[in-house]
């Protein structure tokens, strides 16, 4: 028991100090940020601890408005990201969309077994579909970490794809400048990689996909 309150009095007295601490350097900090939030960036991530998204891109509070899932995912049945989504594009206008995914992804490597694992099974299936759309070149791949690592970038892209084929990216792009991306953080390095898979306009996908 004495472990848990450890534990959990960990994150209160270190608000305390991170408090403490943006006090001592701007008086004005909390006062400046309960004013509201105008991020330039939708940053849909994975919901791994391991990829802080402030932290790895060296940004503040108030800079990304965050989605996070099991594989950063965007799925079109997922009524928490749609409006995670057009909140951002819509409200808050961000200017960029970045779907970021990591090499060594627990649901990513999960999706490439047939073991069941309960009720994330039905998740995991959106990650499956892209394993078995690619499933040539993977398997091509017979090192297990690098074709893991291969399904992380695949998975990304699909990602990005899907956010083109939403009708709240699709209407932006009729307005206004908006741009989708896909990343990968690699844990080992701590180096964020552009997939360059960049989504800027209706002309990126399929006519079939183009809401009028």
């Amino acid at each position: 028991m004495n472990n848990l309150k450890e534990t959990y009095d960990r994150l209160l007295n270190g608000n305390k100090q991170w408090q403490l601490k943006k006090i001592t350097e701007d008086p004005m900090y909390f006062d400046e940020l309960s004013k509201g939030q105008t991020p330039d960036y939708l940053w849909i991530g994975c919901a791994d601890s391991r990829v802080p998204d402030n932290e790895i891109t060296g940004s503040s509070p108030g800079d990304i408005f965050v989605h996070r899932n099991i594989a950063n995912m965007v799925v079109h049945t997922d009524m928490n990201l749609l409006s995670v989504l057009q909140y951002a594009v819509e409200v808050l206008h961000v200017k960029h969309v970045i779907v970021c995914g990591h090499y060594g992804c627990g649901g990513v490597l999960a999706a490439m077994k047939n073991t069941e694992n309960g009720l994330v099974d039905n998740w995991l299936r959106n990650i499956k579909e892209v394993y078995y759309t690619h499933r040539v070149e993977l398997e091509a791949i017979e090192d297990m970490k690098l074709r893991g690592d291969r399904l992380v970038e695949l998975n990304v892209r699909h990602q990005v794809e899907n956010l083109a084929k939403t009708a709240t990216v699709q209407n932006a792009w009729k307005k206004r400048e908006l741009q989708v991306h896909g990343w990968v953080f690699n844990l080992t390095t701590g180096g964020i990689i552009d997939l360059e898979v960049m989504k800027d306009e209706l002309e990126d996908m399929p006519s079939i996909f183009h809401y009028s």
